[in-house]
């Protein structure tokens, strides 16, 4: 699967932003260094990113800068978020997961009742794809074992987490830092999400 570009060039008139902003933006960890994609062209290496990511990245920079400082929103967009930790009963009450869900997780997790941001994902994560009817309960625990495993990668990199199927027989995928990815005939994609766009989802929950 690829994932359609824009270039510099049409993203600043697309977006009605500066050069300077975008760079600006780049140099606060607003907007990723592995969305500025090089590529030769005809005329050279010019400088594309992936449309629909930087776009909603810049809609989101745009609506809250007015409420919120660039180094605000920095800590916002970072996936840096360590110390954070919150109980089974702050998630419920901030309407980050429901119940069903909730008790889901923790029957599969067996950990603490106080979770910290990569628990707090995974159950976000389960969450909305459940509720989404995407996914089936088994491919819920699947994809919680696959980002479990993966914790450590999670919180570094940029990924997406894809579930597939293929002849009745489910798979989960964690992509990392990818701009397009391909499978074999006959595969379909049930769910594709963002970790990082989830990542931000909970963030502005929470503030």
């Amino acid at each position: 699967m690829s994932e359609e570009l824009i270039s510099k060039k049409d993203l600043l008139e697309l977006a009605g932003i500066s050069y300077g902003q975008l760079y600006r933006w780049k140099r606060k960890d607003l907007i990723p260094e592995e969305w500025f994609i090089r590529k030769s062209t005809f005329t050279g290496q010019e400088t594309f990113f992936p449309k629909e990511k930087i776009l909603q990245r810049i809609e989101r920079i745009q609506t809250m800068k007015e409420n919120l400082s660039l180094d605000e929103l920095a800590d916002m967009f970072s996936p840096n978020v360590s110390e954070l930790q919150l109980t089974k009963d702050d998630l419920l009450k901030r309407n980050i997961v429901s119940e069903t869900v909730m008790n889901i997780y923790i029957d599969t997790d067996k950990g603490s009742s106080v979770f910290d941001f990569s628990r707090i994902l995974e159950v976000y994560v389960l969450e909305k794809l459940l509720q989404s009817g995407e996914i089936s309960l088994d491919e819920g625990k699947m994809l919680l074992g696959v980002l479990k495993e993966n914790r450590a990668v999670v919180k570094q990199k940029s990924c997406d987490l894809v579930i597939m199927r293929k002849l009745g027989i489910s798979s989960c995928l964690l992509v990392v830092n990818a701009e397009s990815f391909s499978f074999e005939t006959g595969t379909k994609v049930a769910a594709q999400l963002s970790l990082m766009t989830c990542a931000e989802e909970i963030k502005s929950k929470l503030l």
